[in-house]
């Protein structure tokens, strides 16, 4: 962001784009009181670009204020946040099969 003043942008594992906001809440925790995350924005394959969904992370930093914990998780290297990505969409499917739609509407045409 930084350098090209607009959010980086990944191709993801599961083979759509993905761009990166970095976001941050109060976490309700007396000596972290502010965690900041990944939301990773997944955008359509298909058609007119627009956002079609996203995944998030935990809390990957803490901070005694909202930009103290946002600054600590910017300077993660680009490479980290590929990483993160990639662990996220991990772990989001290994609660059982996840079919493309494409692959979806194959089945549902009997093909």
């Amino acid at each position: 962001m930084a350098v090209h003043d607009r959010p980086a942008a990944f191709e993801g594992s599961d083979g759509l784009s993905y761009s990166v906001e970095i976001c941050a809440d109060e976490t309700g925790e007396r000596d972290r009181p502010f965690g900041a995350y990944f939301l990773f924005l997944r955008w359509r394959r298909i058609g007119e670009a627009a956002v079609e969904g996203h995944v998030e992370t935990d809390f990957l930093s803490h901070g005694a204020t909202e930009d103290e914990a946002r600054d600590r998780i910017g300077s993660m290297h680009l490479t980290e946040v590929k990483q993160v990505l990639e662990a996220t969409l991990r772990a989001r499917n290994s609660g059982g099969s996840r079919r493309k739609w494409w692959d979806a509407m194959r089945a549902e045409d009997g093909e």
